[in-house]
C-alpha cells in the first residue's frame, strides 16, 4: 500500500544503547529501508546516542531520517521524549521532564500507557487495587496532564492495551503516535507514524510533531500498513 508523506518508526531500541536489545543499528537502518520507512527515531532507555556516533550513522544512511530521542523512566511511567539534547538531572520526575522539554521545544509522548493493566496481578502483587478500566476514568491519570500525545499503538502491546490507549487519547483530544518498540529485527516497523509531509530532517520531524500533522499506523497480519483507527463500536473492554 502506498502512503504519502513519510513513515517513521518512532520507538526503537538498539544494542548500542539498550541493555535489553540485541538489534544492531545497521540492521535497524537496513530493515527500515527495506520496509519502505523514511525514518526511525532511536529511543534508548534513559540515554541518547552521542553526537559523534549519531553523525557517523546519519552519514552512512543518507536519505533515511534518523532522529535521536529517549525513553525516559519517570515517576509516572515511561515517556518518549523528542527534541532533548541529552539526559539531565531530575527528569525522572515527569514535572521536571516537562519543564526541560518546554525549555528546548521538545515533545513528550506517554509510552505504552496501559501495558499489563488488564492483568489484575499487575496491581495486586503490589498491594494496589486495579483501576476502573474505562476511558473516562483512565483519562484522569496525572500523566496525561504532562504529555503532548499518547502512544496509541505499540508493537509490543496487546490489541486490548492499544485500543484503550487510543480511546483515552480520543477522550482527551490528544494526538496519537505509533512505534514498534522493537528490541530485535523481528519487530521493526510493526507500528509506525505517518507524517503528512515528506520529512527532510530530524528538526522537521519535531516541527511536524508540534504541528500535529501525523497519524498512527500499524502493520496487519499480511504486512500491509493501515491507520490505527478502529471503528467507534470496537471497545477495549
Amino acid at each position: 500500500m502506498t502512503h504519502g508523506g513519510t513513515l517513521v518508526d518512532m520507538h526503537t531500541h538498539t544494542a548500542l544503547g539498550a541493555y535489553d536489545s540485541g538489534l544492531p543499528p545497521e540492521r535497524l537502518a537496513k530493515d527500515a529501508r527495506d520496509l519502505g520507512l523514511g525514518g526511525v527515531t532511536v529511543t534508548e532507555h534513559d540515554r541518547m546516542w552521542d553526537v559523534h556516533t549519531l553523525r557517523r550513522f546519519r552519514d552512512e544512511h543518507v536519505g533515511l531520517v534518523i532522529a535521536n530521542g529517549m525513553e525516559v523512566s519517570t515517576d509516572m511511567g515511561h515517556i518518549l521524549a523528542y527534541g532533548l539534547t541529552g539526559y539531565t538531572g531530575g527528569i525522572h520526575s515527569l514535572a521536571r521532564l516537562r519543564q526541560a522539554a518546554d525549555e528546548c521545544g521538545g515533545y513528550l509522548v506517554v509510552a505504552h500507557p496501559f501495558r499489563y493493566w488488564f492483568e489484575p496481578v499487575h496491581f495486586t502483587r503490589r498491594g494496589l487495587e486495579p483501576p476502573e478500566m474505562t476511558p473516562e476514568s483512565l483519562a484522569k491519570l496525572p500523566v496525561f496532564q504532562y504529555v503532548d500525545a499518547v502512544e496509541v499503538y505499540n508493537g509490543a502491546n496487546s490489541e486490548r492495551e492499544n485500543l484503550m490507549a487510543l480511546e483515552v487519547a480520543r477522550y482527551l483530544g490528544k494526538p496519537g503516535t505509533a512505534g514498534s518498540d522493537c528490541h530485535s529485527a523481528q519487530g521493526i516497523g510493526r507500528g509506525c507514524t505517518r507524517f503528512e509531509r515528506a520529512l527532510e530532517s530530524p528538526d522537521m520531524l519535531l516541527q511536524e510533531l508540534q504541528a500535529g500533522r501525523f497519524a498512527p499506523m500499524r502493520a496487519t497480519a499480511n504486512g500491509v500498513l493501515q491507520e490505527f483507527a478502529p471503528l467507534p463500536n470496537i471497545r477495549a473492554e
